[in-house]
């Protein structure tokens, strides 16, 4: 017992594999009862037994055994990891369980089986228990066939594959042991239940006996149909519905619907085996089928008979078969071996079905020719033979053959042609039946029913009946527009005795097989049940009759025509489209009709001899015909009164419009028939050339057209025209009929009638008609393409070149929309109308080709040649076909023997023949056009085997050629049969790889397939497990469109036969497809472009609809089917699992995308930071992505990215990852905080989206990067290192992207990085990046190296300079030209940044690079020639480096912030320290201390410099003061961005540019509604007009080799541009007073420009600018051009190189200015007016001003004052607030004066004397009381030598006498004067104090030349006074400093204060005006930047704006640390001086 204590203590599992039986009975008892306990089916306790299961089933111990199956069969039942054991459970049951003597053992064994098949395991278990039957002992074969009986009762046929059992079945029945025959028997009457007869043929040959016993037994088998009992574990539903039937009691109504699911049809064939005959023909069969003596042939011919008697044949080559019997059927004349021949024929297509299809286009002609014979035998078996060969093709491939044989002059041919037609259409649906082949076939038989033999009309009636019945009458009936109404009864009578093929009587494929039906229900499948509608659907339309019984029919051609064409065109239309028939009526008949209803004058004077009563008669015929009701009115009466004498010949121009017009007017309010439209036709073309009628006649004829259709109107018009002389006529027919197809569309007209016509008229001597026909050919080019020029291919040269012209000309334009002739097709117009409609059109233009016959011309010499021993003859063979078909350009389908030829040349042994075969058949498609299809199983098939070769070249040809020819004959054909998948049988990998590439191509553009193509997926399987990786490959991407048309349970389900480890392989591929299974095409886009209304765009909207919901991206228009076909399902999807695909996911999702796609994890990013170092996941790092990665990163996205979102990002395919990117771009602004917590997963997976090879993901991850770092630097976010080191490599590698906007977007995103990563560290990636393989990528890194030296200084090289330049340099010597000069660029941008030291920095260089170096340092333009501008160039780089980075400097953590000033600190330049004044005001320091007072003093000369420059860099802070409307920070919206654009194009050297840009403006200025959005830009534009007005002064006026017009022209664009600007009053007030100083200075320069006056035009150009002078000055605002104009005054009279003249029409303007005065008085800002005056004053004191040559200058100033004193009065004084020391000028007693002036005396003239003579009697009065010292002193100080001696002696005077009082002699003196007296002591006190000399110099920037008077060093610091030694304080620096921060838009004060000029300054400095040059350098680089941005270098402009301000804005200590660090420089200055 000590054993069993011890297993009993075992866990269940380890006690089930005891060695003990009694541990393992326990075990197994134990794992039923915990079996029958779990409740989860997948737990993880199943898992444990998965290998234990098949122990328990074969126990070797019986009674632990049974335990064991009773176990297993609850595993079985309960686990859902049961399907993983099945295979080897089975097998265990069949070997270890059947061979039980228990009874109870074997149950269970039957049980667990079965249970298999209810868990889906079904071929698995019966493929082990068909092994079962090959076993030995008896009772396991008993056993197994038990269990398949009762799996097939249960399960149905459905799920038990019956075609493996029926091919044992024969073999049991031959078994030794009774019980296998009984047991075979009960299987036999089983299957019969299921199949029925199927089951009759694959048994024939066993036993008789048994036979018999069979057939007994069968007799006594239930009719109904049997029905499945037990279900899948998919098949829930059915289980629930069948046992609601059985609770109600059987089978109530409610089944029918299943049962004909539940029973699928079996065709017997199916169950056949195949047999192969060939090899079993007699040996000299094809000698003795060619001997002369006929039982020779006889004895041939029958042993054909007898082999082909097998019901099912093996597919081989019957290519000589068939020919030799063709040619027995053909030629002999024993007519008992014709009737034997057929008999084999039939045989052959009956065994070999599909298969045949190949050969029948060649016997159909032979065997319908043959039914001359009268024989009934022979007819019997010709018939027999041609019916089984149709069922082998299809009626689209043989209707050619048929439709020639038809019109036969022998009526035994003509009338079995026609029953054969009759039998045929049975077999059809109305899809196989399109409208396209009823209609020839109609028209055919039409003129059967017609045929003088009874027998003949018979066969046409039944034929007709046929196709009535089948297509419906929709269909057919505009094809019987012309039959009378008994015969069509007689078809309407044939019609319904009509029985189809798959009608209602007969089950599908019982009718085919000719077998008797059992059952009475038999299964339709979908396509059937919709022909059972669609046969029931003519039902009521049978009540309209289809043609009106007037008259006899008339059977004109062109009356046929037109019903075929016209009232059919658009398909089906049903009864709308009645064609109108009328008999012709005999003239008394008509004037009988007409009295009627015409007033009898107007009769009487028809034909008067007076025109005017005719007239008047006219108008009476008019009102009636206006009054009639269109029942009324007798249309062809009335037309013929008009045509009576003098009908069509009248005279008087007037009437006859009158009676034109009468005609439109009945054709289109009467019934018009055709017979009416030919009363008038004649006289309306006649017409239509007439001056003052035509238009009118060609109202009538599109009247008439409308009323008959315009194909049968246009032919009869264009055919009358052409058959009389007069030209005018013609070309006007012509010119008609292009309009009329415009408008009616080009549906129905019949092609071939025109081209003749139009080839006539192309011909023509007269230009007008040749004209008008090359203008038809261009309307018909819109509507059939280039297939129409085929039919001009051999017109001459020069028209052929016209007629391409015109054809190019319409070149993607679209057939517009047809306007009339619509009405009547409005109704019902179904879908699959309009789209065969719409192929119509395509292959009408190809049927209407002239094709030629090459049938005689390949003879048997030509076909021996091609098969030659000599390749040299047979290359001539082929050359001799080329050039046939060369010749013959368009053939019919005839071509003989050739096909056989050309087959055996497509495995030549030599390749070159093999090439020209394949090119030959390429030719041949093109020649052939669709008819080629007939080819396709000879021909095409074995092209595809060439795909095989193993040449690349040869291959690719023979792809060419498949291609060319599904492109004639679609796909069907090939997919069709076993062809293609005996193709893919074959193990050739090449051939592999380029079928299944090519059926990828394909598949996706098709809606529905063949269903065999089935037969392919067994063959694609094995291709799924190629040793070849690329045929896997091929495999793979074949799938999912295999699937999208096959479906994924059929798929799944081929995989039964597979072995287990490649079927799991293969399920898993299968359910990834499954993914990626994109929707079934939706119409085909044909129908869009050409249908104009109608149905077409409706039918669109439902694909897309769905397509939203299946969670696809919608439809996108894309040329490309392949990418389109995602678009969703098709609006067709049907089927259970189409729904579901299309409703599940969408509930779904809509429940889930409601909440964040990023989920915030607390610590999340710092968790998977502390993995990645301590190395627990891997390191982002690779090459390209391996799964583990990817893996990786799913997971641990999992947490905190939504579900669905991940799921999307993570899809397989493409379209699912731009779904997932537009997803994130919109919730990337509400999710900051989840983007930015997720940021290093999302940065990881976009770098995955690198490695996509698609560009649509590429180009929105990098929209998506753009955006996400705008976000990440607007939250002033910094990128960790880990998110830096695993994203920006991979971003560095897609900038060598060969496409051009991607690697502007990589670099735009690159320049974007350096917000929120330091540039330093970029710098390290980027010189990784220059490391790469990829030279354009070398190339870009080492540019954008470039930009970021340019932009950041020297110190972002990193390790070191050094290292940095000599890795740059290197490349100087790459072997790629655009690396070699990026590389020079980027060390020249360096160069110019730091000068000389580069070359140290670079070391040794090799000669040769070096030289290249130096040239391009020469030829760099930005040299850095003379020290002073080396500084100036260097500035802005390093202004730069702060201004663009502040805003990295304030967001990054603070390490990051010293690190970086420091860097800027230690930059190797003291003037470092003076970093943050931008640079136009940086003192030179160190140019002054190296520099000795040398500086030269010059007047500039005006700008001299290139305006390219300009455009360099220069990034300064915006200044405030002009505050820039808010759309400059919208850059990203679109315009914004545009206008930006646009205006810096304005600026353009190149002329053409800048006239297209201000061109583009003036047009937005135009339009009031655009105008709006120059809003915010208008300073940008001035400044930008204005620079290219200095341009042209400086540049293109002195360009000789400039054409002077383009100058004019330019100059007249610039002026129109700015006259509309300044008429729109809301945009003139936006411009800025700097702007306007400037745009004033260069309009006054151009209107001084003697060259200007000396152009043609110049004149014209200067009266224009001044009426735009006149303009700016009224419109503008008044505040701003006041200031500007005084503050150019100022400038131009401090310039003394400004001419007179300037100042003069400056002060014009003022004076203009003032005569507007009162009434803009109220709208000015008088404070920064007096203020402007002030200075104004300042500057020039009067002294100063009289001194000036002219008195214009003081009087302007005088006559400004005075004005606003009259206008404003005493309240003028309160103006003054914005002026700081009012005492610096003499404004405020010049105003005191004037007011006092005018209280005194009403107006008293203030003049020069008295205002002289005041003043003086005032010093006078003052000198008598003060001592004579103290006025000698002030005479010193005012006398101009003394000055600096008496302000000395002065400042002793008041040392000495500390009391002294000098307030008096100051107090008389002008404010001026007396802080020129105390600044004077105040400078000689700081200096006695011994605090040195001083000295200082404004710097200017070159750029402000133009426009503010540079000062030069002396000037300014002679103003200052240092010369003599006065010192200056601090206070004069803090003074400057606030004036040179509020320039720069740094406040100070009040937004619109400008600042008075430093107390301290004596003498006028810079003027104070912020010349808008300041502004110039902002605006500039926000043009820039438009510009970069324009072309996604987005240098994102908020950012450096914001940057910019915010760092100039330095504390207020550092701006006195700023001061002291310059002091201490000046000492040293001045120490050097000393």
């Amino acid at each position: 017992m000590g054993d069993d204590s011890e297993w009993m203590k075992l866990p269940i599992d380890q006690k089930c594999e005891h060695k003990l039986w009694k541990a393992r009975l326990n075990g197994y008892e134990e794992a039923l009862k915990l079996f029958q306990k779990i409740e989860d089916e997948k737990s993880p306790e199943w898992s444990k037994y998965l290998g234990l299961i098949k122990k328990f089933v074969t126990d070797s111990n019986a009674v632990a055994q049974l335990k064991g199956l009773e176990a297993a069969l609850a595993y079985v039942e309960n686990a859902h990891v049961a399907g993983k054991t099945t295979g080897e459970v089975a097998s265990g049951v069949v070997n270890k369980v059947f061979n039980q003597p228990k009874a109870r053992a074997k149950e269970l064994g039957v049980d667990i089986c079965l249970m298999y098949i209810e868990i889906e395991k079904g071929e698995a278990v019966q493929e082990e228990l068909l092994k079962g039957l090959d076993n030995k002992n008896p009772k396991i074969i008993v056993a197994c066939i038990e269990t398949l009986r009762k799996a097939l009762s249960e399960f149905g046929s459905k799920i038990i594959l019956l075609k493996p059992i029926i091919k044992v079945l024969p073999k049991l029945f031959e078994s030794r042991e009774k019980a296998v025959r009984d047991e075979a028997k009960l299987l036999a009457v089983e299957i019969y239940r299921w199949i029925r007869d199927a089951l009759r043929p694959p048994l024939q040959n066993i036993n008789s006996v048994q036979l018999k016993e069979l057939e007994e037994e069968w007799v006594k088998v239930s009719s109904a149909a049997p029905k499945q009992t037990r279900f899948l574990r998919s098949q829930q539903e059915l289980k629930a519905k069948f046992e609601q039937q059985q609770a109600a009691g059987g089978d109530g109504d409610g089944g029918d619907d299943d049962e004909e699911e539940a029973v699928p049809q079996v065709d017997a064939y199916e169950l056949l085996e195949a047999v192969e005959i060939l090899s079993k023909l007699p040996k000299d069969f094809y000698e003795k089928i060619e001997a002369k003596k006929w039982q020779e042939r006889k004895e041939a011919l029958e042993a054909v008979e007898l082999l082909v008697k097998n019901p099912k044949l093996e597919s081989g080559d019957y290519a000589d078969l068939v020919k030799v019997l063709k040619k027995v059927v053909g030629k002999d004349t024993n007519v008992m071996l014709v009737a034997l021949a057929a008999k084999c024929l039939a045989g052959l297509a009956s065994g070999l079905r599909k298969k045949f299809g190949q050969y029948a286009g060649h016997v159909v002609p032979t065997i319908l020719e043959k039914f001359k014979e009268k024989k009934p035998q022979v007819v019997q078996a010709l018939q027999e033979a041609i019916d089984a060969i149709f069922l082998t093709t299809t009626l689209q491939n043989i209707s050619e053959d048929v439709l020639a044989v038809m019109d036969n002059k022998n009526p035994t041919i003509k009338q079995q042609t026609s029953l054969f037609i009759a039998r045929s259409f049975r077999h059809c649906t109305p899809s196989t039946l399109p409208k396209s082949l009823l209609k020839p076939f109609c028209a055919a038989l039409l003129k059967h029913i017609n045929d003088s033999a009874p027998e003949v009309r018979d066969a046409g009636f039944e034929a007709l009946g046929t196709a009535l019945k089948v297509a419906g009458e929709k269909a057919v009936n505009p094809f019987l527009a012309d039959v009378d109404k008994l015969k069509l009864d007689r078809i309407k009578e044939c019609a319904e005795k009509v029985e189809l093929a798959y009608g209602k009587k007969m089950g599908a494929a019982e009718k085919k097989e000719g077998k008797p039906v059992a059952g009475k229900t038999p299964a339709l499948s979908a396509g059937d049940k919709e022909i059972k509608d669609a046969a029931a659907k003519p039902g009521p339309q049978k009540k309209a009759p289809a043609v009106k019984p007037g008259g006899p029919p008339k059977k004109s051609k062109p009356a046929a025509a037109a019903g075929t064409g016209g009232a059919g065109a658009k398909g089906k239309k049903g009864p709308e489209t009645k064609e109108i028939f009328e008999s012709e009526l005999s003239i008394e008949v008509c004037e009988e009709k007409a009295a009627a209803v015409l007033p009898a004058s107007c009769i009487q004077q028809l034909d008067s001899g007076n025109w005017k009563e005719r007239l008047a008669s006219m108008e009476e015929f008019q009102k009636a015909v206006e009054l009639m009701e269109r029942s009324e009115m007798p249309c062809q009466a009335l037309v013929r009164m008009l045509a009576k004498k003098p009908g069509w010949k009248e005279t008087n121009f007037q009437v006859m419009q009158m009676k034109l017009h009468i005609v439109a007017l009945i054709a289109q309010k009467g019934n018009f028939s055709k017979t009416s439209a030919q009363v008038v036709l004649d006289g309306l073309v006649d017409k239509v050339g007439d001056v003052k009628c035509g238009s009118n006649a060609k109202e009538a004829m599109t009247a008439i057209a409308e009323a008959c259709q315009l194909p049968w109107t246009a032919e009869q018009v264009v055919a009358i025209a052409f058959s009389q002389k007069n030209p005018k006529n013609q070309s006007e027919t012509l010119n008609w009929l292009s309009n009329a197809i415009k408008e009616f569309g080009f549906s129905g007209l019949n092609v071939k009638a025109f081209i003749s016509n139009v080839k006539t008229a192309l011909a023509a001597t007269n230009p007008a008609v040749r004209t008008s026909a090359i203008t038809l050919l261009g309307v018909m080019y819109l509507y059939m393409g280039p297939p129409l020029r085929m039919f001009f291919e051999d017109e001459k040269p020069a028209l052929l070149s016209q007629i391409d012209a015109e054809f190019e000309k319409m070149q993607g334009q679209t057939a517009p929309a047809p306007t009339r002739g619509i009405s009547r097709l409005s109704g019902g117009s179904g879908d699959d109308g309009e789209e065969e409609e719409q192929e119509d059109v395509g292959n009408d233009v190809v049927d209407l080709l002239p094709r030629t016959d090459i049938g005689d011309k390949i003879t048997a010499e030509l076909v021996a040649k091609i098969g030659d021993k000599n390749w040299k003859i047979r290359k001539e063979g082929l050359d001799e076909v080329t050039s046939i078909i060369n010749d013959a350009k368009f053939i019919q389908p005839n071509i003989g023997e050739l096909p056989a030829a050309l087959k055996s040349r497509l495995n030549d042994s030599n390749k070159i023949l093999v090439q020209q075969t394949l090119s030959i058949l390429q030719q041949l498609a093109t020649a052939m056009g669709p008819n080629i299809k007939q080819h396709v199983k000879n021909l095409g098939i074995p092209v595809i085997t060439v795909l095989g070769d193993s040449k690349n070249n040869v291959r690719a040809a023979a792809l060419a050629t498949v291609n060319a020819w599904a492109e004639q004959t679609g796909m069907k054909e090939w997919l069709e049969g076993e062809d293609l998948s005996e193709e893919l049988k074959k193990e050739n990998p090449f051939l592999r790889q380029e079928l299944l590439g090519w059926l990828a191509d394909k598949l996706p553009t098709l809606r529905s397939v063949p269903s065999d193509l089935l037969l392919c997926v067994p063959h694609l399987y094995s291709c799924l497990e190629d040793r070849n990786g690329d045929v896997r490959k091929k495999a793979q991407d074949a799938l999912p469109f295999f699937m999208m048309h096959l479906g994924f349970e059929k798929m799944a389900k081929a995989t039964g036969k597979l072995k287990p480890t490649s079927k799991d392989q293969v399920l898993a591929m299968l359910e990834k497809a499954k993914a990626n299974m994109p929707a079934k095409p939706a119409l085909p886009a044909k129908a869009s472009s050409r249908v104009g209304g109608g149905a077409a765009p409706a039918k669109f909207q439902p694909a897309s609809a769905l397509a939203e919901d299946s969670g696809s991206s919608t439809m996108e228009s894309k040329p490309d089917p392949r990418k389109a076909k995602v678009g969703g399902a098709s609006s067709k999807t049907k089927g259970v699992q189409g729904k579901k695909v299309l409703n599940k996911p969408t509930l779904k999702e809509d429940d889930d995308k409601s909440g964040p796609i990023f989920i915030i994890v607390p610590n999340g990013k710092e968790q998977r930071m502390k993995d990645e170092k301590g190395l627990k996941v891997l390191k982002w790092n690779f090459t390209t992505p391996r799964d583990e990665y990817i893996e990786q990163l799913k997971t641990q996205m999992s947490s905190c990215v939504a579900k669905w979102l991940q799921d999307e990002m993570f899809h397989a395919d493409f379209q699912h990852h731009n779904k997932a990117l537009a997803v994130m771009i919109e919730h990337l602004e509400n999710e900051k905080d989840g983007v930015i917590s997720c940021l290093d997963l999302i940065l990881k997976w976009l770098t995955l989206r690198f490695f996509d090879t698609n560009t649509s993901v590429l180009m929105k991850t990098l929209e998506y990067l753009k955006l996400l770092f705008n976000m990440l630097s607007q939250e002033e976010y910094h990128l960790t290192e880990n998110e830096a080191s695993s994203f920006i490599p991979y971003l560095i590698i897609k900038v060598g992207e060969p496409k051009d906007v991607i690697r502007k977007d990589v670099r735009a995103i690159l320049n974007r990085m350096c917000l929120i990563y330091p540039a330093s560290k970029m710098f390290t990636f980027i010189m990784e990046g220059t490391k790469s393989k990829n030279s354009k990528q070398r190339a870009e890194c080492l540019e954008e190296l470039g930009c970021l030296v340019e932009s950041y200084g020297m110190n972002v090289c990193q390790p070191t300079p050094g290292k940095a330049l000599k890795e740059m340099a290197t490349h100087i010597g790459d072997r790629d030209n655009t690396v070699r000069n990026a590389a020079l660029n980027t060390i020249v941008t360096v160069y110019n940044v730091h000068g000389d030291q580069v070359f140290k920095l670079i070391g040794n260089l090799s000669e040769k690079d070096m030289s290249m170096l130096e040239e391009r340092i020469k030829r760099s333009a930005k040299r850095p020639s003379a020290a002073p501008v080396r500084q100036v160039e260097e500035k802005p780089q390093r202004i730069q480096n702060i201004s663009a980075n502040a805003s990295m400097l304030r967001k990054g953590p603070a390490e990051d912030m010293s690190s970086k000033l420091n860097q800027n600190r230690n930059m190797g330049s003291h003037s470092e320290t003076a970093h943050t004044v931008p640079r136009e005001f940086q003192l030179d320091l160190d140019e002054i201390e190296n520099d000795n007072g040398t500086v030269k003093c010059e007047m500039p000369a005006l700008v001299q410099h290139k305006l390219d420059d300009i455009f360099e860099p220069v990034l300064i802070p915006e200044p405030k003061i002009r505050a820039v409307s808010p759309h400059f920070d919208d850059m990203h919206s679109n315009t914004a961005s545009t206008i930006n654009f646009v205006i810096s194009q304005v600026a353009s050297g190149d002329i053409n540019t800048s006239i297209q840009a201000l061109a583009q403006i003036d047009e937005v200025f135009r339009q009031e509604d655009k105008a709006e959005a120059m809003s915010g830009h208008i300073d940008q534009f001035l400044i930008a007009t204005f620079m290219q007005l200095r341009l042209i002064y400086n540049t293109h006026m002195a360009d000789e080799k400039l054409d002077k017009d383009e100058i004019v022209k330019l100059y007249s664009c610039i002026i129109g541009s700015m006259i509309s600007l300044f008429q729109i009053e809301s945009l003139a007030r936006e411009a800025s007073t700097g702007v306007l100083k400037d745009l004033m200075h260069g309009l006054i320069t151009l209107m001084l420009d003697s060259r200007v006056e000396d152009l043609e035009e110049g004149e014209q150009v200067i009266r224009s600018v001044n009426l735009l002078v006149v303009k700016v000055l009224e419109k503008s605002d008044q505040t701003n051009i006041l200031s500007a104009l005084l503050v150019l005054l100022q400038d131009s009279l401090l310039a003394t190189a400004s001419s007179p003249k300037f100042s003069e029409l400056v002060m014009k303007c003022l004076w203009r200015m003032v005569r507007l005065l009162p009434e803009t008085i109220n709208s000015i800002n008088l404070d920064r007016i007096l203020l402007d005056i002030h200075i104004f004053m300042k500057v020039f004191p009067k002294e100063k001003l009289k001194q000036c040559k002219s008195e214009f200058p003081i009087r302007t100033l005088k006559t400004l004052l005075h004005t606003l004193c009259k206008l404003k009065g005493p309240k003028i004084l309160d103006h003054l607030t914005m002026i700081e020391n009012k005492n610096e000028s003499e404004l405020e007693a010049h105003l005191c004066r004037v007011m006092k002036h005018s209280m005194d005396q009403s107006g008293g003239k203030a003049d020069k004397d008295t205002e002289k003579g005041a003043s003086r009697i005032e010093e006078k009065a003052s000198k008598a009381k003060v001592n004579d010292i103290l006025a000698e002193i002030f005479k010193k100080i005012g006398s101009k030598e003394n000055t600096k001696e008496g302000l000395a002696e002065l400042y002793e005077y008041k040392k000495k006498y500390s009391d002294a009082d000098i307030e008096p002699f100051l107090k008389n003196s002008s404010q001026f004067f007396q802080s020129y007296v105390e600044r004077g002591l105040r400078l000689i006190e700081t200096e006695r104090e011994g605090k040195g000399r001083i000295a200082s110099s404004t710097g200017i920037s070159p750029q402000m030349e133009g426009t503010c008077v540079p000062v030069s060093t002396h000037t300014v610091s002679s103003s200052i006074g240092n010369t003599n030694g006065e010192e200056v304080g601090p206070s004069v620096y803090l003074e400057r400093l606030k004036i040179l921060r509020q320039r720069c838009g740094l406040d100070n004060a009040k937004q619109e204060d400008r600042p008075p000029l430093t107390s301290l300054l004596s003498k006028p400095a810079v003027p104070t005006v912020a010349s808008s040059t300041d502004m110039l350098h902002s605006k500039l680089s926000q043009l820039r930047e438009s510009r970069e941005q324009y072309q996604h270098l987005d240098l994102d402009s908020n950012q450096t704006h914001s940057s910019g301000i915010g760092t100039t804005t330095t504390s207020p200590s550092s701006a006195a640390a700023n001061i002291d660090d310059l002091k201490k420089r000046l000492e040293r200055i001045k120490s050097s001086r000393k």
